[in-house]
């Protein structure tokens, strides 16, 4: 599955691509098509869509798209004179992994601005993804609806996401229109190679991001200067990247949750970043309590 589909009462024209992108379309007076998804494989083509392969592409699979409903193409300049008989819409555009992701998050409608999105960094990818699983698990007590992003399973609430990974920008994109429509409140995304390709957090914007790795203030922000490099998210400008410290180490060790060191080690993450993203002192303790007392 590499698709994005179009968000409910969301309208996308391939005249919206060739006026709000500068794409070419061809031929011109097809701009009232109205596209449903975009996919960039050839198995997730589906009746309505626009076609953007992520590699290369010839006529004849090109006429296999139109074939399976695509309603248009997303093709290079390059292809222009030996399409001439391709009897349904082309659009020119040669998008970089930042548009790409701009264009999905579009035809879904940014779902991510209608999440918490909570992402852990971290050289170690186990490491990372067990701390997902504790995030999530945190934000669950807290009372939030949560979705999941990460090579160790991905979900939305409690249901099991059936897709492939390492997950592409369309994935992710797609990803987050189901846990926003499915009526998650906040979503935890694995940042690492198991889990995530190259530039496909392109178009998503991060809350709160946990680095799981430790060291100094330049340290730390200099990885997480490599992490955003390589997945293409962006933070709001007025967050900061997220390290343990010792009051989330006190309320960890203080939880009773978990005993052993990495437990300890991932729980205490997960409550710094709650604690970044607002969330009260008192209501961390309640959950804690709580939780300890149903164990």
């Amino acid at each position: 599955m590499s698709a994005v589909g179009e968000s409910v009462g969301r309208r996308m024209t391939l005249g919206y691509l060739t006026s709000h992108y500068g794409y070419d379309l061809q031929p011109s007076f097809a701009s009232n098509v109205t596209i449903t998804a975009v996919a960039d494989d050839m198995a997730s083509v589906r009746p309505g869509c626009l076609y953007a392969p992520a590699g290369s592409v010839d006529v004849r699979r090109l006429e296999e798209a139109r074939s399976r409903g695509a309603y248009a193409a997303l093709i290079p300049h390059a292809m222009r004179a030996v399409v001439k008989d391709i009897e349904f819409p082309l659009v020119f555009a040669e998008p970089t992994p930042s548009q790409l992701g701009a264009l999905a998050g579009d035809i879904a409608d940014h779902p991510s601005t209608s999440l918490a999105v909570f992402a852990v960094c971290g050289a170690d990818g186990d490491e990372v993804q067990a701390t997902v699983v504790r995030l999530a698990d945190f934000l669950h007590m807290l009372g939030n609806p949560v979705g999941v992003v990460s090579a160790a399973g991905s979900t939305s609430l409690e249901r099991a996401l059936d897709v492939r990974h390492p997950l592409g920008i369309l994935d992710v994109q797609h990803i987050l229109s189901v846990c926003a429509e499915d009526g998650a409140a906040a979503i935890v995304l694995a940042v690492d190679d198991q889990t995530l390709r190259p530039d496909a957090l392109q178009g998503v914007g991060i809350d709160v991001l946990g680095v799981s790795d430790t060291g100094d203030e330049t340290t730390v922000a200099s990885r997480v200067e490599s992490y955003t490099r390589r997945y293409g998210f962006t933070m709001d400008k007025q967050a900061t990247p997220v390290t343990r410290n010792e009051e989330s180490d006190v309320f960890a060790q203080q939880s009773q949750i978990v005993n052993e060191e990495d437990g300890v080690r991932r729980l205490s993450l997960s409550v710094a970043m709650v604690l970044a993203a607002g969330v009260r002192r008192n209501t961390i303790k309640s959950a804690l309590r709580v939780s300890r007392e149903l164990d």
